[in-house]
């Protein structure tokens, strides 16, 4: 691999402080042209990798992406998944919860969008968000009608506690049946956020990308923070990594999530079937009765 992927994972138990993780790092990569040709690359063995899954129709991989607002999800997927074929790909964004998903518990949705067997999945958002907003915004609990959870004041330790080893027993659950996990956390600085805010109100062709909302967020930052900090430092297995992502150089994200991509796909040893002895007599019956057309 062109990246030390090492230098990104977040290995299970540690716990995190993202102050040691540098935002604008490149791991050696001094320029877009570099990085931009080894991102074509590696979407090459991408589409090849994929097709093999498709093929062998006994695996899956999900994809998480989570992140502060502009660290730029919706970029990296459109770029580094850009050789992928639709047919075999599946992106889904979870945002509010509708009236029905809250009378389910929060997991239920997501078990809903897991990739099928052959498939690839995407989660732009995810799980996580119900330990990251929630335990920024503890009043967004209520809406979920829990036992027991009447006020803020009833959501203790106990109960953050008992979310990431629901979530670690989730992933662990299709992990065991069939599905790879790889999880990234796109960080970006607070100062390289301001920038990107600022070139969306001065850009008209992109002032839909802005809300009023972003801004109010943004003086949350440190709660978000640490609450990124213990979810990864808490849900960072051998089955399903994190992977933390310098997100200030978008050309150097993208590359890096291609790149960690392609080494998770070759890891699953992927096998094309095997066609039998007899299948292959009938595919050359099929070959003669073609040519004698």
């Amino acid at each position: 691999m062109i990246i030390e992927t090492k230098n990104f994972r977040v290995p299970p138990k540690e716990v995190v402080s993202l102050k040691d993780y540098d935002p604008g790092a490149r791991d050696g990569f001094k320029n877009k042209k570099a990085a931009k040709a080894q991102l074509r690359k590696d979407i090459e063995q991408m589409s090849e990798l994929q097709y093999r899954l498709y093929a062998e129709n006994r695996q899956a991989l999900l994809i998480i992406f989570q992140a502060m607002d502009a660290a730029g999800k919706d970029s990296a997927i459109r770029h580094v998944l850009s050789g992928i074929n639709p047919q075999g790909c599946d992106v889904n964004s979870f945002k509010h919860p509708s009236a029905q998903e809250l009378d389910h518990n929060y997991l239920w949705r997501h078990y809903a969008k897991l990739p099928d067997r052959g498939r690839i999945g995407i989660f732009n958002r995810s799980h996580y968000e119900n330990v990251l907003i929630t335990r920024v915004h503890p009043e967004f609990l209520l809406a979920e009608n829990l036992p027991g959870i009447h006020s803020v004041k009833d959501v203790s330790e106990k109960f953050w506690k008992n979310r990431y080893r629901q979530i670690n027993n989730f992933e662990r659950t299709i992990s065991e049946n069939g599905t790879t996990i790889i999880k990234f956390f796109l960080h970006l600085s607070k100062k390289e956020q301001k920038k990107r805010f600022l070139e969306r109100i001065d850009n008209p062709e992109k002032n839909w990308k802005f809300s009023a909302a972003d801004i109010e967020e943004r003086t949350y930052w440190d709660d978000y923070r640490q609450a990124y900090e213990t979810a990864i430092s808490k849900t960072s297995t051998a089955y399903a990594p994190w992977y933390i992502i310098p997100a200030d150089h978008k050309w150097f994200s993208r590359m890096a999530i291609g790149n960690i991509i392609v080494e998770t796909l070759k890891r699953m040893d992927i096998r094309m079937p095997v066609v039998s002895e007899k299948e292959k007599v009938l595919l050359q019956q099929a070959k003669e009765k073609l040519e004698l057309e």
